[in-house]
């Protein structure tokens, strides 16, 4: 017992400073994936907490950290704006249905750690791993340079969005009137920029560099383009780098705090330096009043209230707002299935990260059950969802963090900071975690990919590139499925390559046919292209001590040419395949018994036609 207590606190002053550090670094994340959902900083928060503390205890991974993730969240933006469009304005029907997805997505989860699907993650290749891993460490660099920018206004002196022409709902004539394009009916005169009343000449709309401005709400409802006005999809706020002098105020600050993370560790092993060096640019910045981006001021400009909040409470109204039938799992089943596929993998695939990292093994399949309990958890008590977060978990693992303990601390700490500590979490600069995050991107990123670029196979250095991009462009789940299809083709067209047959007569006149080489369903062309039914002798002998046969594309070939030697009135036997695809073709065709002969020496092996069953 006094080993086991030893073994469990012997690093317990590293995972907790290190979950210290990982607490203060979830804070703008967890903000910022909220906002790019759609819903309140809270909501964000919640599930950074309730994620965090759940999969820390139940995971499949000790020192991994989970919370709400970016990957999730711009899969959610189309499932909120869709659901609140279902319901009356205000009414915020989209948070509901986004709570009811996931807890649907955790029972998918759930459902793939019950079947044992998290150890499909073995055959994700390294090639893929690495592209994964540079992608994630380009997507962590671009999400901070957003913190150097801020939010344009528009005429109305309200947050300017960028908007997408969708459909057309009216258009400008010869006449300065405006017609709807359905009815074909003139509803508005046009003058100079203003849509104005027909009969009234009441101002209703206004135009301004390309966006039409509705003049009681102030908000743009409409584009205008060649004398035409289109219906539009908002695709986030409008942003421009912040002036030239705080700019260099804040890059002096990134710069510090990176500075302070890299020559820290040369000098003492016993201190944090992520932490330190947050706390050292705080209280430069805090004691020197210098006047820059705080946590607090960036959830203000997202339009939050602040940090503060309670706990989190079980929300009741998904089940009385969300109506319990077939429409809305067609509605909410698709975007579950696809949350709980990026969940799954972005969770998987840090997970081997870490197992890289600490020469350590997780349990994949237990990850899943705890992913999947945890966002049920979090749908159940209004948090947004998530995974495993790259980014925290190697600040964690990087700052000493290895157990469960680490975990447990950030999320409980999260809660702190929301319940008592909002006020001082709230001073903290932006620059200083945009400083942390940056030395993770550094830290993250396999550097060693361009030095091996040239000496790996090519078909490897282009699923590394493909799959860093298609994270940079697109999403991880894509990216990996991507990689992996590619890893596999290549996989399957050389080994098709491979199949061959010596060919040789013996003295009696039999032919013989010796194969090597594995026989599947790549290299049935190949294989079939060996044989010379119409011109072979009458006896022919097919022995396959050398190959192996891997499925049931295998099995239907070997069948095919036994029956055209056959028609063709030759007599052929087959030698040294295994027990079990002798069985398989005499369960086939029970005339194949006088055409196999078995062997003392025939191989043992399974032929995936069998092995699936």
């Amino acid at each position: 017992m006094t080993e086991f207590v030893r073994k469990r606190v012997a690093n317990a002053k590293n995972d907790i400073l290190s979950g210290l550090t990982v607490a203060l670094a979830l804070v703008p994340e967890a903000v910022a994936f909220a906002f790019v959902a759609g819903v309140d900083p809270l909501v964000g928060l919640y599930a950074a907490f309730m994620i965090g503390f759940i999969t820390s205890i139940f995971g499949g991974r000790p020192g991994m950290i989970s919370g709400a993730t970016g990957a999730l969240a711009v899969v959610m933006v189309s499932l909120v704006a869709e659901g609140n469009a279902m319901g009356d304005p205000g009414e915020e029907l989209g948070l509901y249905y986004l709570f009811a997805t996931v807890i649907l997505m955790g029972v998918i989860q759930m459902l793939a750690g019950v079947f044992k699907l998290g150890k499909f993650v073995r055959l994700i290749p390294h090639p893929v791993m690495m592209g994964f891993v540079n992608g994630l460490a380009i997507v962590i660099f671009l999400s901070q340079l957003g913190m150097f920018k801020e939010g344009e206004k528009d005429v109305f002196g309200n947050d300017k969005y960028k908007t997408e022409s969708v459909e057309k709902k009216f258009e400008i004539r010869d006449d300065n009137k405006v017609y709807d394009v359905t009815t074909d009916r003139a509803v508005f005169n046009f003058d100079s920029n203003r849509l104005e009343e027909i009969n009234s000449n009441e101002g209703k709309y206004m135009v301004y560099e390309g966006q039409v401005f509705d003049l009681i709400t102030k908000e743009v409802t409409f584009n205008f383009e060649d004398n035409a006005i289109y219906s539009i999809n908002k695709k986030g706020k409008v942003k421009s780098w912040i002036p030239t002098n705080e700019l260099l105020l804040m890059l002096s600050l990134v710069l510090l705090t990176m500075l302070i993370m890299w020559g820290l560790p040369k000098l003492t092993n016993k201190l944090p330096e992520a932490l330190l060096a947050i706390v050292v640019v705080s209280a430069i910045v805090i004691l020197g009043k210098l006047d820059v981006a705080t946590v607090g001021s960036f959830i203000r400009d997202g339009g939050g209230e602040g940090l503060k909040g309670g706990l989190p409470k079980f929300q009741f109204d998904i089940f009385s707002k969300i109506p319990m039938n077939w429409e809305t799992f067609k509605f909410i089943g698709p975007y579950a299935l696809i949350l709980a596929a990026i969940g799954l993998i972005e969770s998987l695939m840090t997970l081997n990260l870490i197992d890289e990292l600490t020469e350590t093994r997780g349990n994949s399949n237990r990850e899943c059950l705890a992913q999947g309990g945890a966002n049920i958890i979090t749908g159940l008590f209004g948090g947004m969802g998530g995974c495993a977060m790259i980014g925290q978990s190697i600040i964690n693992i990087k700052g000493g963090g290895r157990t469960r303990l680490s975990g447990i601390v950030a999320a409980v700490t999260l809660l702190l900071f929301i319940l008592f500590a909002s006020g001082l979490i709230e001073q903290v600069p932006i620059a200083a975690l945009v400083g942390v995050m940056f030395m993770v991107v550094i830290g993250t990123f396999a550097w060693s990919s361009f030095r091996i670029l040239n000496k790996i196979p090519l078909a490897d250095a282009i699923v590394l590139i493909a799959v860093s991009s298609l994270t940079v462009f697109f999403d991880l789940a894509v990216a990996v499925i991507a990689g992996v299809i590619m890893s596999a083709l290549v996989f399957a067209w050389e080994n098709a390559r491979r199949i061959r047959a010596r060919k040789h007569v013996r003295e009696d006149g039999t032919k013989i046919y010796e194969i090597w080489g594995p026989l599947f369903f790549g290299s049935i062309q190949a294989f079939n292209n060996k044989f010379d039914v119409a011109n072979d002798p009458e006896y022919i002998e097919i022995d396959f001590i050398e190959s192996r046969v891997s499925d049931h594309s295998a099995l239907e070939a070997i069948f095919n040419l036994v029956g055209k030697y056959e028609e063709a009135g030759k007599r052929v036997k087959i030698k040294h395949l295994s027990e079990e695809c002798q069985a398989l073709m005499i369960k086939a065709s029970p005339r194949l018994a006088s055409v196999i002969e078995h062997d003392i020496d025939d191989p043992r092996y399974h032929v995936m036609a069998k092995a699936m069953k």
